[in-house]
C-alpha cells in the first residue's frame, strides 16, 4: 500500500501554522502557544502583523484551488483573530486559545483531500 501523498500547500502551511500557534510549550501545562499572542503583545500592530503572516495560509489556499466557500471561512477565522484579539487581555487570552492559524491549516488539509 503505497503512502497517503500530502498535498504541497498543505505542506508548506504547517510550520507557518504551527509557529504562529503551537511552537512554545507553556512549562507545566500540555498547552502550547505560538507568535500570534506574543506579538498580539504589541498593542494595535501586533495583531495585525501576525494577521499579514496569517494570510499566508489563504494565499496558499487560494492557489490551490480550493473552493470560495472555505477561503471565506478562512478569513473569518483571521478576521476574528484581528478583532477580538486586539482588546486589551481579554484579546491575549483568545489569541492564545482560539489559533486561527491551525484552523485554517486543517480546512485547507479537507478541502484538498
Amino acid at each position: 500500500m503505497e503512502p497517503e501523498k500530502t498535498h504541497p500547500a498543505v505542506r508548506r502551511t504547517k510550520r507557518v501554522a504551527w509557529l504562529l500557534d503551537e511552537a512554545i510549550r507553556i512549562p507545566g501545562t500540555d498547552r502550547r502557544i505560538g507568535l500570534d499572542p506574543i506579538l498580539g503583545l504589541l498593542p494595535f500592530i501586533g495583531d495585525f502583523v501576525t494577521a499579514f503572516f496569517s494570510l499566508y495560509i489563504v494565499v496558499e489556499a487560494i492557489v490551490a484551488g480550493v473552493k470560495m466557500r472555505t477561503i471565506v471561512r478562512m478569513l473569518f477565522n483571521i478576521g476574528l483573530d484581528v478583532v477580538l484579539g486586539s482588546v486589551p487581555v481579554v484579546g491575549d487570552i483568545f489569541d492564545a486559545t482560539w489559533k486561527a492559524n491551525v484552523k485554517n491549516r486543517k480546512l485547507l488539509e479537507r478541502s484538498l483531500s
